[in-house]
């Protein structure tokens, strides 16, 4: 148990306001400075001098998460201008969005396992789409649970993993693998 004086590092949900074309956003400034950032990304292809080259992106330009002491992060946020904390509707301004170590490990996980994560906003994601509750056994998504996706004409195996109210990713998984919960 930690003393009552110590912070706990959490994942704070931010947003960067740089344009989309910066050079230096601010998840990779916050990288260099060694804090623990994540941002879902994706692969596209952009034209550069004459020549097609796939280049990393982030899905929602300006979503990204931090795990750090608030304390620590402030001095962050106060340092680059563009760098905000995402407050929930309904929350108090004092209170900035956080996410559940636990479940923001699983998300990470889940993206780094699959080589073609699909990513759905709150509100793509239908009733229809939610099968039945699924638990992974073995593999390299071990231990992860969720959703099977139900697409229709598709004979893929999706699992849907959400960070509820942001954002959801659907990724392949092997039907040896799936466990019915």
């Amino acid at each position: 148990m930690a003393p009552l004086d110590e912070e706990i590092a959490e994942w704070y949900v931010m947003r960067d306001l740089k344009r989309a074309n910066a050079k230096l956003p601010a998840y990779k400034q916050l990288e260099e400075a060694g804090l623990e950032v994540f941002t879902p990304c994706r692969w596209r292809l952009v034209v550069k001098c004459g020549k097609r080259i796939r280049e990393v992106v982030p899905v929602i330009q300006d979503l990204l998460f931090v795990k750090e002491v608030r304390s620590k992060l402030d001095r962050y946020v106060e340092r680059i201008p563009t760098l905000q904390y995402r407050y929930g509707r309904g929350q108090s301004f004092r209170n900035p969005m956080t996410v559940p170590a636990r479940e923001m490990e699983r998300f990470i996980q889940v993206i780094r396992a699959s080589l073609s994560p699909v990513y759905y906003q709150p509100d793509e994601i239908t009733p229809a789409m939610y099968g039945r509750k699924i638990h992974i056994v073995g593999g390299p998504l071990n231990g992860c649970e969720g959703y099977l996706i139900t697409h229709r004409g598709s004979k893929r195996k999706r699992l849907l993993v959400e960070l509820h109210g942001l954002l959801a990713v659907g990724v392949e998984v092997e039907p040896e693998y799936i466990r019915f919960c």
